[in-house]
């Protein structure tokens, strides 16, 4: 079999099993899209792919929880075009910075969109930072939300995974080359 196309194929199926876990019950924001985002930017040679597969992750389990949002498409594109920048050389070290460079990011872009295009809060400094500060609230008050913010453990969550899953498969069934 072409090892390109098993390459891809195994990239694809990651993502796609990934993106599954989206419509599964889930603490809130502790999804993969920022993940597949990143691991699509770092494994597909074709660059297209990653904001491809991306976008029809996110169309394909927004059918089923129903909640497309712009700024959040926009958001992860934004991470897509970072981790092809970024994770050019895949290492754990890089892989675990572009993951909270996500979440950040995520939290910026959406909750700047919610400031920008909305009514809720004055269009100038102190109602964006009051818009970031009420964004926080959506970190559940929890143990787990307070203490490790879902967004940034999701985003390392489903990193190790998908990462960690490639390099093993990588590692033990086939040499691949780049796809």
């Amino acid at each position: 079999m072409n090892s390109d196309f098993t390459r891809f194929s195994t990239v694809a199926v990651l993502i796609y099993l990934a993106a599954l876990s989206r419509v599964l019950p889930h603490p809130f924001n502790f999804t993969p899209i920022g993940a597949i985002a990143l691991f699509g930017a770092a494994h597909f040679s074709r660059k297209f792919l990653a904001f491809m597969i991306l976008v029809v992750a996110m169309l394909l389990s927004d059918a089923f929880i129903g909640k497309p949002s712009l700024p959040t498409y926009i958001s992860f594109t934004l991470i897509t075009i970072f981790g092809i920048l970024f994770l050019n050389k895949v290492t754990f070290g890089r892989v675990v910075v572009a993951s909270l460079i996500a979440s950040i990011s995520f939290f910026l872009i959406t909750n700047f969109f919610v400031w920008y295009g909305g009514t809720m809060y004055p269009q100038n400094w102190q109602g964006l930072v009051t818009c970031y500060a009420a964004g926080l609230a959506f970190y559940q008050p929890t143990l787990f939300g307070n203490l490790f913010f879902n967004t940034v453990m999701g985003d390392l969550f489903y990193n190790a995974v998908l990462f960690g899953s490639f390099y093993g498969i990588q590692r033990f069934a086939f040499k691949p080359t780049v796809a």
